[in-house]
This record gives structure tokens, C-alpha cells and sequence, in this order.
């Protein structure tokens, strides 16, 4: 395999990996997912661009991946203020700082959750999307599903359960504060 080939499959997986979260850190920006993908996609091109220039760490990378969408969606968003006429002046904001590394967070603990609840059974899987990430009540999925709700409450406690035996404790921890409301 040429040095060639190896760079663009590992490109591939590279995007494979990240897009879908890059995409959810853009649109907790933006609320507008066609604009988050644009954005999405031109970080990648950047990055293939400029590859040979930064570092091949896979942290880096995605350091460089996540840098580029939060600084295009906030260009994305000034240049949408100076649009309307209301350009502001003053240095990035750092409240700006704070909802980024927030989205950021989002995104990555989405991110393993999803990883982590397909390697639950089939049936809790569904179980357990429905209630915590679709956010349907118990007496709802029991109805969609045809089961009793003392199923739905068995298979999203044992679900709950397995994420916790799978993941780190203080993974875990800041997991249940998107979880549990």
C-alpha cells in the first residue's frame, strides 16, 4: 500500500469518526444543520490542505478540526450580525468560550454514549434511546412497543446499569448530568 493510499484511508476514517459530532458542535452554534455540514466539510478540506504542515497526533487533529468549525461558525455568525447591521466591536466575548467548550463536551459525551449504548442488547438499546435521548415517557415507548411499562422501566434501569459498568466512573458521572433530568 502506498504512502499515499494509507493517508486518505486513514482520511477516511479520520472523517468517519468525527463528522457527526463536528456537525452537532456546528449546529449548537448555528441552528442550521445544511450550514453546519458546509462548515463541517470545509474544515476537513482545510485540514487535507494543510495536513502535511501540523502535526499527525490524532489529538491534534481533532484539536484543528474542532478550532475550525468554532472559528468558522463564529465568522459564520458576525458576518450574519454585520448583514443586519449589528456589528460588534469587541474582542470574542467569553461567555463565546464557555458555550464552545460546552458544545464541545456535548458533542464528545454524545458521542461515546453512542458508542456504548450499541453494545447493549437490541431491546434495551431501543429502550433506552427512546427514553433518555428521545426524551419519550415511559407510558409512551410502552405503547409504541407493545410492552408493559414495568419492561420499559426494567430494560432503562438495566441499561443505565451496563453503561455504567462499561464506562469510566467520572464518565459516567458527567454522562448523567445530560441524562438525567
Amino acid at each position: 500500500m502506498s504512502r499515499e493510499t494509507h493517508t486518505v484511508n486513514s482520511f477516511e476514517e479520520l472523517f468517519r469518526s468525527n463528522y457527526s459530532k463536528l456537525c452537532h458542535f456546528a449546529m449548537q452554534f448555528l441552528n442550521d444543520n445544511d450550514a453546519a455540514k458546509d462548515i463541517v466539510q470545509e474544515s476537513f478540506v482545510t485540514y487535507w490542505n494543510l495536513r502535511e504542515r501540523l502535526s499527525d497526533a490524532p489529538e491534534a487533529i481533532v484539536s484543528f478540526l474542532y478550532s475550525s468549525v468554532r472559528n468558522a461558525c463564529l465568522n459564520k455568525l458576525r458576518r450574519q450580525k454585520l448583514e443586519l447591521g449589528y456589528l460588534n466591536q469587541q474582542e470574542l466575548d467569553p461567555a463565546e468560550d464557555a458555550v464552545a467548550l460546552n458544545a464541545m463536551i456535548r458533542s464528545e459525551v454524545l458521542s461515546e454514549l453512542n458508542k456504548v449504548i450499541t453494545t447493549l442488547p437490541e431491546s434495551c438499546q431501543r429502550i433506552f434511546r427512546m427514553g433518555y435521548l428521545e426524551g419519550l415517557k415511559n407510558p409512551q415507548i410502552a405503547e409504541e412497543l407493545g410492552i408493559s411499562i414495568n419492561t420499559v422501566k426494567t430494560q432503562k434501569k438495566r441499561g443505565l446499569e451496563l453503561l455504567k459498568l462499561r464506562l469510566n466512573p467520572d464518565f459516567f458521572a458527567l454522562l448523567s448530568l445530560f441524562l438525567i433530568k
